[in-house]
């Protein structure tokens, strides 16, 4: 009477036959043997090696076959061999028929979970996954996010260039400033044809530095993408989604069973742990270029506030030019060169707020990355505490009589994945040092405006109240710069001073996956050579 229960649920169209099952507790193999004795064919239980035939697999839409329940297994002879859940379903049969162009049809019956399972293995997603979080799929995005990177590190470069051109300016400006004092305190002698080169050599070093400067303000005018994702071991999925703006990705809601499936890490097969790992890796190059976009940013702000000591460089110039000497001629070229450095100044400090927010945000990604969970803690034993020892990852033992071994395909996902997490550490590291010269850059803006504001003040002195205010601003702009600069400059410096890679020698492995680890050859490059 059970059995003809079974039969019935699974014959329904709307049935759920597999809740049949776990409500009955029927076991699945005498429920197959029931079914397929009932419908007369032959039945099959999901395997890891079942693969489908290449010349069938273009043909067909995995995501369609987990609507229809089906899936060819084997082709010879001008037939082809299908698993089925609903084998006495004309629809069925007729859409196999159709989407494969075969006639000949050898049937065999199939749990639909298995089914599934057999398709999904084909999309190469572990059970409850979507298609996103297929190895391929998650290649292509990190293959993405490398992309995202090299065109961060572009960025970052040509800004480094601005930055050396605005260093041009103020040498420019240097030349300028004592050829043009000689010239108003002195007039034309015997040291004009000096002070003219002196001149020309600093109108040339203007030049020439907003020359490497003005492309570096067309990359601090792009955008830098700076979403945020929070990874989850491996629960969630980052998919690539296309949109009018561009490519960009998201990240899937929690997948169904994903933490349980996980936590069993013994429990899984090598290709399932691959998976995991594919996906780590993936959250691994997320974070790397999420980090690369904010060191951009700041690169931008270090820009912009070089920019701002440009500025300040002319508004000091030109205001004491024109309250040191009388009213002439001269005195437009004093305005000019205020109003330039002004202009200057106001377009450097506008980039201050980006920098700044960037490095808050970063900093908090990094606290955050310090509680979470990594591929480290999660393959040696003190991470786990109320796993069952038959779930734990196994230790990574290396015997001379144990190759292939952990050194197989599974083995080397898992040092793939490793060497990314290492990756990852020395990008943290990175953005905590930019985090520090972004803060020196504040330090040094605001060192120069206090400076113009103090010199000015103490040159000539309380002659005039507004002149005196004005000054007296400059230097509490200076001072606030100052101690912003320090908020960010001696935390990244501690935080730095605790990573090896600053100070000790740097070695570097050659992979040989013939071998294991310990034996690869390896290059050492001294601390004090670099």
């Amino acid at each position: 009477m059970q059995h003809l229960e079974l039969i019935s649920e699974f014959e329904k169209p709307d049935g759920d036959g597999e809740a049949f099952l776990t409500k009955r507790r029927i076991p699945r193999h005498e429920a197959l043997q029931c079914l397929a004795q009932y419908y007369g064919i032959p039945f099959i239980e999901y395997n890891e090696r079942l693969l489908a035939p290449g010349e069938l697999l273009p043909k067909i839409s995995l995501e369609r076959l987990k609507e229809d329940l089906w899936f060819p297994l084997f082709y010879r002879d001008g037939a082809v061999t299908v698993a089925v859940s609903r084998p006495r379903d004309p629809d069925v049969l007729e859409a196999i028929r159709k989407t494969l162009g075969i006639d000949r049809l050898h049937l065999l019956i199939a749990l639909p979970s298995d089914i599934v399972a057999i398709i999904e293995n084909h999309q190469d997603i572990n059970p409850g996954f979507s298609a996103s979080a297929s190895r391929t799929t998650l290649a292509k995005l990190r293959t993405w996010f490398a992309g995202q990177r090299v065109m961060l590190a572009q960025y970052r470069t040509i800004l480094a260039k601005g930055r050396t051109g605005l260093a041009f300016i103020r040498t420019g400006i240097a030349f300028l400033s004592i050829s043009l004092t000689l010239f108003r305190l002195f007039g034309f002698g015997y040291l004009t044809i000096p002070e003219f080169l002196l001149l020309a050599c600093g109108v040339v070093m203007v030049l020439d530095g907003f020359t490497w400067y003005l492309p570096a303000r067309q990359v601090g005018r792009k955008s830098v993408g700076k979403g945020v994702t929070e990874p989850t071991f491996g629960t969630t999925i980052l998919e690539q989604i296309t949109s009018p703006e561009g490519p960009s990705y998201r990240r899937t809601p929690p997948v169904s069973g994903a933490e349980l499936l996980r936590s069993r890490w013994n429990r899984l097969s090598p290709v399932q742990k691959r998976r995991f790992l594919a996906i780590d890796r993936t959250d691994l190059a997320e974070e790397r270029t999420m980090l690369a976009g904010f060191r951009t940013i700041m690169a931008q702000a270090r820009t912009g506030l070089a920019f701002t000591r440009t500025g300040v460089a002319f508004i000091g110039l030109g205001i004491a030019f024109l309250r040191e000497y009388h009213e002439s001629l001269w005195s437009i070229f004093d305005c000019v060169m205020i109003l330039f450095g002004i202009g200057m100044t106001l377009e450097g400090l506008h980039w201050y707020l980006p920098g700044r927010q960037a490095g808050k945000y970063s900093t908090i990604g990094l606290k955050k990355a310090s509680r979470r969970v990594s591929i480290w803690d999660f393959m040696f034993p003190p991470f786990h505490k109320r796993i069952s020892p038959n779930d734990l990852p196994s230790p990574l033992r290396i015997n001379g009589d144990c190759a292939p071994g952990i050194w197989g395909t599974t083995g080397l996902a898992l040092e793939r994945t490793l060497t990314a997490d290492r990756r990852t550490v020395k990008a943290r590291l990175r953005t905590v040092m930019a985090q520090s010269r972004t803060g020196l850059a504040f330090i040094r803006t605001g060192t120069s405006i206090f400076s113009v504001g103090m010199g000015l003040q103490v040159f000539f002195g309380f002659r005039n109240i507004y002149w005196s205010c004005l000054n007296m601003t400059l230097v509490a702009v200076g001072l606030v710069l100052i101690v912003d600069g320090s908020y960010w400059h001696f935390p990244a410096e501690k935080i730095k001073k605790q990573f090896p890679y600053c100070t000790s020698d740097m070695e570097i492995a050659l992979p040989d996956y013939g071998r294991p680890t310990p034996e690869w050859p390896k290059v050492v490059f001294s601390h004090d050579d670099m």
